[in-house]
């Protein structure tokens, strides 16, 4: 091994260590800067080592590719809005697919031509166009649920899961054909359609409510991809990264399933959720009615308090209300009152969503608490602001077994002392059901824009 090959071995190994730094850091909001950072050092790393690693024509086209997309990743995360992160996350997981298949691609049209693929070729070949294809097409149905641009409710037709079985198998039974008979080049293309289609056809039935787990599913698909792609072009980091962030996406999708107490079986082919809420000013449903609170009130219930737990949920994201949140806090903590964040697994609209909206407003890291840690609080709790969030703390969840999101782990919020919750309307979540809690003698609703509302409540604390 000459010294350029031992570099590149030694750059490899310190870019798979960054790797693997930077999703342990990632793993808490305290040090997730610090992680983001160690992990772009070392893909920097990565991709100067493979350049200088493969015998390579001409860098002009690359540095080109290079300069391009660069330049549009940093317009993009300066511009995108921290509320609209879910689908920038989304897009970047089809992008990621999209890479890794169409690096396969283009090897087998250097291969097919030229020799018969070898079966471990082929196969590494095949795995990369299947789920990379399948990431790219569904990756972008997922930002356009999340978006508006196609509908958040389950889209569905007759034989629905009969058609996307027999598409899946078209493209697994033309696969083990190229494998074990020829590399037909019309075949292949068979493969490559049936996989963007069966992205779209996986889901489009699958409803807004479980968005934030179809898209930690997706981002492991990327990663998966991705590996199957450093086993095509005999590529060591490659394998490494997309290894790492197959693993870890599917660990966190599990997380996210187990969050909902749901299988992700359930999860792909139950057709749960709305995924759209109706605008509304409605402040009774039936024989229920909720009590509504005004600004000056919700100020001097929350004001005079000795403890305030603040739930944040899409509401709050929607209207892009976290400074004002922040602000509240502040004042609260101005009086004396001890304020704490609850924060549910699932709130928003992606994993972390919650958190990553709170620490861009700079909300202390040591406010914010998981499920697990503040539920044993709320009953020694003086008042709860809710900040529309509504399946999440949906006590219906606990004894209603006809209800779709009966098991899932919520936010204790009922057993506080009082509870205020800040929502547009009383119209239903994600779930698609009521939720009693806005009826509980203990709850008044405080109708109207998140943010526009919280400002109220700001100016009204200030007077205290």
């Amino acid at each position: 091994m000459n010294l350029l090959e031992t570099i590149i071995a030694l750059s490899y190994v310190l870019a798979a260590a960054l790797f693997i730094l930077g999703i342990k850091y990632m793993s808490s909001p305290a040090t997730a800067r610090k992680g983001n950072l160690l992990a772009a050092i070392g893909m920097f790393i990565a991709i100067l080592v493979t350049l200088l690693d493969k015998q390579i024509i001409g860098y002009t086209w690359i540095v080109v590719g290079i300069v391009i997309g660069s330049l549009i990743g940093a317009i993009a995360a300066r511009r995108v809005q921290m509320t609209g992160m879910p689908q920038m996350v989304g897009i970047l997981n089809g992008f990621g697919g999209g890479a890794s298949a169409l690096v396969a691609v283009a090897e087998f049209l250097r291969l097919s031509g030229t020799q018969a693929l070898p079966t471990d070729v082929a196969v590494s070949i095949l795995l990369s166009v299947i789920i990379g294809g399948v990431t790219f097409t569904g990756s972008f149905i997922a930002f356009g649920k999340l978006q508006g641009f196609v509908p958040g409710s389950p889209i569905q037709f007759p034989l629905q899961n009969i058609v996307n079985a027999l598409v899946l198998m078209g493209a697994v039974i033309s696969s083990v054909a190229i494998v074990l008979f020829s590399p037909a080049i019309p075949v292949f293309v068979i493969v490559v359609a049936l996989s963007l289609l069966y992205g779209i056809l996986f889901v489009i039935p699958i409803g807004g409510a479980d968005m934030p787990v179809v898209i930690s599913l997706l981002n492991s698909f990327s990663g998966l991809a991705a590996c199957a792609t450093g086993f095509v072009v005999g590529n060591n980091i490659l394998i490494i990264a997309g290894s790492l962030v197959g693993s870890a996406g599917f660990i966190l999708t599990q997380i996210m399933c187990k969050a909902m107490n749901r299988s992700l079986r359930n999860v792909l082919f139950s057709a749960f959720g709305t995924g759209d809420a109706v605008a509304g000013a409605a402040q009774a449903k039936g024989d229920k009615t909720a009590r509504s609170i005004d600004a000056e009130e919700a100020a001097m219930i929350m004001g005079y308090a000795q403890s305030a737990v603040i739930v944040p949920g899409y509401g709050m994201a929607a209207a892009q209300a976290q400074h004002a949140v922040r602000e509240l806090a502040e004042q609260l903590m101005g009086r004396g009152v001890e304020v704490k964040f609850a924060i549910h697994p699932v709130a928003g609209r992606m994993p972390g969503h919650m958190n990553v909206l709170l620490a861009e407003a700079q909300v202390p890291y040591n406010l914010l608490f998981d499920m697990d840690d503040i539920n044993p609080e709320f009953p020694h709790t003086d008042v709860v602001l809710v900040i529309g969030a509504n399946d999440v703390i949906n006590p219906v969840a606990r004894y209603d077994k006809s209800s779709p999101i009966y098991g899932m782990p919520i936010l204790d919020v009922d057993k506080a002392r009082h509870i205020i919750i800040i929502k547009r309307s009383l119209n239903v979540g994600f779930a698609g059901i009521d939720n009693e809690l806005f009826y509980d003698p203990k709850t008044t609703m405080y109708f109207g824009n998140a943010k526009e509302k919280l400002q109220e409540l700001v100016a009204e604390v200030k007077k205290l």
